[in-house]
């Protein structure tokens, strides 16, 4: 069987989860947690980076910082993650959902300032496949209507938007280190701002609601409830797993880039015989090969490739069911404009096996029963 995805593993991971056992440390915050943060901040020229238990989490921390309540409204694309628009639903705000382009899969950029009300409070753009949104022009809108941007850069970790890192443009961005992800530490995340306003709020949420960090600074003689929070201080094994993959992220990043590139290549005479689109990079965009995909005619052909490709042991996977169109989704949000591509874009996308431990044999044989699938064979040249 070939697998969608399996966690990455280069080698070391179980030597620094021992390491951190031996440290008799493993609650958040320990030294694998601090090694890690401090290298996301010195890699993506971040101030602040705090690790969490998941994205979600991260996001959770972003909408509670950006002072998102009930009556407000925040923006965001329908094709995303639950994860999304959970954490300002938990806010009491309104999702309103805008539709995507159709060559990056990403909010639509042009499709926002229609969207916005006086009741708007922020704009989540996500960084499809690690290929980064229209952020200047999201920037521009934030500024012109003191809108607050918070980045979902779930996928986008080490992905850049004209030379500068996803997750560190807007005034918040979340990673995660899902085992899905490039990086992982089974389950994690990570929040990074650069205002130093957020600093000490951000320390209590995380904390528990408590002052916590800076009692362990010294800076107090014993620590209280301060103020609302979680718990959202991850493992310090979880940490310790995910800093054995930053150290060889060259490693994964080159594997996972050939991997693409061979995809990339080897699929590229059934987009020009017009039977599959390949993902678009624009030019502004660096992406970091989280994912590869592509997109058949319709819903029809990509049941029966998905179904295809099962048969003969090989995992590939279509991905989100437009939000707006779930129940949830209908009871705390609403889409703004018209669908244009959001549900018929989604319903054409099929995901192929990508991960660090993926052969070029494994991969030759995915690529062999796509070229096979009945309905391509002897359409390519």
């Amino acid at each position: 069987m070939i697998d969608f995805n399996r966690p990455a593993f280069v080698g070391k991971e179980l030597d620094y989860i021992k390491e951190a056992v031996d440290n008799k440390k493993l609650c958040g915050d320990g030294v694998f947690t601090k090694k890690c943060a401090a290298w996301m901040r010195e890699h993506f020229h971040s101030k602040y980076v705090m690790l969490t238990t998941s994205c979600t989490s991260a996001l959770e921390m972003a909408a509670y910082l950006s002072g998102i309540g009930p009556g407000d409204e925040v923006i965001m694309p329908s094709y995303t993650f639950v994860s999304s628009a959970d954490a300002f639903v938990l806010r009491g705000a309104k999702i309103v959902f805008v539709d995507i382009r159709p060559d990056t899969m990403n909010i639509d950029e042009n499709k926002i300032e229609a969207a916005i009300t006086d009741k708007t409070k922020a704009i989540v753009p996500v960084h499809y496949a690690g290929v980064a949104c229209e952020m200047d022009k999201i920037m521009e809108l934030a500024e012109k209507y003191h809108l607050k941007v918070i980045e979902d850069a779930a996928q986008g970790v080490n992905a850049f938007y004209k030379g500068k890192a996803l997750g560190t443009i807007g005034d918040f961005g979340c990673y995660s280190f899902h085992e899905t992800k490039n990086y992982t530490m089974g389950e994690g995340g990570a929040l990074l701002f650069q205002d130093d306003s957020y600093l000490e709020k951000a320390e209590i949420l995380r904390e528990k609601g408590t002052n916590r960090s800076k009692f362990f600074r010294g800076q107090i003689d014993k620590y209280t409830w301060i103020d609302y929070g979680s718990s959202y201080l991850p493992s310090d094994m979880n940490a310790a797993y995910l800093y054995a993959q930053l150290e060889e992220h060259d490693k994964i990043d080159k594997k996972r880039m050939d991997i693409y590139k061979h995809y990339e290549k080897a699929l590229k005479p059934l987009k020009d015989k017009g039977l599959i689109d390949q993902p678009c990079v624009p030019k502004e965009a660096v992406h970091n090969a989280h994912m590869y995909y592509i997109k058949v005619k319709d819903l029809n052909v990509r049941t029966n490739l998905i179904r295809y490709m099962k048969e003969r042991d090989m995992m590939c996977v279509f991905h989100y069911v437009p939000l707006h169109s779930s129940p949830a989704g209908i009871k705390y949000g609403r889409f703004s404009g018209e669908d244009c591509y959001t549900t018929k874009e989604s319903e054409r996308l099929v995901r192929l096996p990508m991960y660090y431990a993926l052969t070029k044999k494994d991969q030759d044989r995915v690529i062999s029963c796509l070229l096979s699938f009945p309905g391509y064979e002897g359409q390519v040249v």
